[in-house]
């Protein structure tokens, strides 16, 4: 993007953190209150508050990393944008009604309520803290990545930028100012990644699949091509995969030995070292990483049944559809509906919602296979919404368009990271610390300095594939608490407790090994990638085996909480734990002038 390219795009951020920051301050000018801060006072309508949970949702892996996986595994990335929608399914029709009707104000407070164990909540807590720190480290490098092509600044920069936005309006307000904000990124991110997809498809449509001066498809069987000479700089080591024999010209160290001028790829692997530069003439065949798809036959057919290529698939599929359920910083946005039927009504929305967006990441994959290819000789295929606009329309308009999804990708850090910060902030003040406003406002800026400092250190991965191994933490976690907690009334203290550990320690010990494999040498095996496939049914397994070796303790009152899970919503059984504990709202805003605020 040239320095033309560059002023749209930072006018375009600057509106989004200008409108993030305006909407914000609005929405927290009568926050005063710990209900406020936690749940909104329980008074989000369920339009509302779907627009805000897809907006949440709607985070890096979604708008950069979707398109990203789809130009690089073609067919077989279709299962994040199916799974991510698909969750929400799942979170209708067990969770969202009952967890609503327990009164619950964090997922914690929950299993303390439902298990009678004050342990119980301290082991929640962490792993609410966990998922939050794996889920927040993608937002930052992603921010990083967006504001790095756009101002060609250091990643931490953009980790930074956002972090400091969230963190003074998660102080302004909590879960009250975040929900008007979160609403509003929905739309914007639907309108920065539709509006370029129409403009593009009408001119590609228009010009007869032509644009760029040549015939283009992805129904041919051979690698793409670049449609101009093309300089790649090569910034980390990497194994690329040749089908077709090509000429290129590489400054640097290829196979081993020092190139400087032309040298001949045959069909085969090579290896390139980082700090190297690789030039490709017009019309030479795309090299794509090793283990990915070289020609357009491979990225258009589905895995083609290897044992490590199908348990990646269903591993991936089984910690989307169940982890959703379990993620902290989702399951808040439901405490903040007036009741159960709210709640489902909400979910309804959110599956419309979210099936409307996931459409445009895709066609966006499908365009940069053809348009931007180049990003396959490295592999950071993340940067294709960002980088397709410029290179499908040349001048004013692909810089506007450009700057638009730049706008986009800064939104879906901020509303993300917003959900994140105030779902960990809300259990570490209310689980750690005294529970007061001020507590917050501590827990709030401690949740946001962690994961910088994370993402600056770690190196980047898929952002997609991050984010898969946070929902197999979930899936591993809450998912088998809340299932088991709502519908099985034999659970005891000792199997969640029991069960959530193993779960949740086999995945972080599987990310754990493939973090450290990636750098010393890549000894992990396959299935530790996506661990879920082991992990849940072990968690489900543990809760259920521990507990019926434990039912003396089943907690007295199961039959009384189940009852007020159960029931419907006329009936009156809610009772609100938050109330029950902080007071209710009109009786702390007497008091927001006095000393329990300092």
């Amino acid at each position: 993007m040239g320095n033309v390219g560059n002023v749209w795009a930072v006018v375009a951020i600057a509106l989004v953190a200008v409108a993030t920051f305006s909407l914000g301050y609005r929405g927290s000018r009568h926050a005063s209150t710990t209900q406020d801060f936690l749940v909104a006072r329980r008074t989000v309508r369920s339009r509302r508050n779907a627009a805000a949970v897809s907006g949440e949702y709607l985070s890096a892996a979604s708008f950069l990393g979707v398109a990203g996986l789809v130009l690089k595994d073609g067919v077989d990335a279709l299962w994040y944008p199916i799974g991510f929608t698909a969750g929400y399914l799942a979170l209708m029709l067990f969770v969202a009604a009952p967890l609503r009707r327990s009164g619950a104000y964090t997922l914690p407070d929950f299993v303390e309520a439902r298990l009678s164990s004050r342990p119980l909540r301290r082991v929640s807590t962490a792993f609410v803290l966990v998922i939050g720190v794996l889920y927040l480290v993608p937002q930052m490098q992603g921010a990083g990545l967006t504001l790095g092509m756009v101002l060609h600044t250091p990643g931490w920069v953009g980790a930074l930028l956002v972090a400091v936005i969230v963190v003074v309006n998660v102080f302004g307000g909590g879960m009250r100012a975040i929900t008007v904000v979160q609403a509003f990124q929905y739309w914007l991110k639907l309108f920065a990644i539709s509006t370029p997809v129409f403009v593009m498809c009408a001119v590609f449509i228009g010009s007869g699949g032509t644009h760029g001066g040549e015939s283009r498809g992805l129904a041919e069987p051979l690698p793409p091509t670049f449609s101009a000479p093309t300089s790649i700089d090569v910034t980390t080591p990497v194994t690329l995969r040749v089908v077709e024999p090509v000429w290129l010209s590489a400054e640097g160290r290829v196979d081993g030995g020092s190139a400087r001028g032309p040298v001949f790829w045959g069909p085969g692997t090579h290896e390139v070292d980082a700090d190297t530069k690789l030039m490709f003439p017009g019309g030479a065949p795309v090299p794509s990483v090793a283990g990915t798809p070289s020609t357009n036959a491979e990225w258009l057919t589905p895995t083609g049944g290897g044992t490590s290529d199908l348990w990646t698939t269903y591993s991936l599929i089984f910690a989307l559809f169940l982890g959703t359920m379990g993620l902290p910083h989702v399951l808040v946005r439901f405490y903040t509906n007036r009741d159960g039927k709210s709640a489902r009504r909400t979910t309804l929305h959110v599956l419309l919602l979210l099936g409307l967006f996931y459409l445009f990441p895709m066609i966006m994959g499908l365009l940069s296979r053809l348009y931007v290819p180049e990003l396959l000789v490295t592999g950071k295929t993340d940067a294709a919404v960002l980088a397709l606009p410029g290179k499908f329309l040349s001048g004013t308009l692909g810089e506007i368009l450009g700057a638009v999804t730049a706008a986009g990708a800064f939104a879906a850090f901020l509303s993300t990271s917003s959900g994140l910060l105030v779902s960990v902030a809300g259990v570490l003040s209310t689980d750690i610390l005294k529970g007061r406003v001020r507590d917050f406002r501590y827990a709030a800026a401690l949740a946001g300095a962690v994961p910088v400092v994370i993402a600056v250190f770690v190196r980047p991965n898929d952002i997609s594939m991050s984010i898969g191994m946070t929902f197999a933490v979930a899936a591993s976690t809450f998912c088998p608490v809340l299932v088991l907690g709502i519908w099985w009334r034999k659970l005891t203290p000792a199997g969640a407790g029991v069960g959530m550990t193993t779960g949740g320690l086999c995945v972080l010990g599987a990310l754990v090994a493939t973090t450290v494999s990636g750098y010393t040498g890549n000894w992990a095996p396959w299935y530790l990638q996506q661990p879920a496939l082991i992990t849940v049914p072990i968690a489900f397994f543990t809760m259920i085996l521990v507990s019926k070796a434990t039912q003396r303790s089943v907690p007295a009152d199961v039959n009384r909480f189940r009852l007020r899970m159960h029931a419907p919503d006329p009936l009156g059984f809610i009772r609100d734990r938050d109330v029950a504990r902080f007071g209710t709202a009109e009786e702390r805003a007497r008091l927001a002038e006095g000393r329990h605020r300092r």
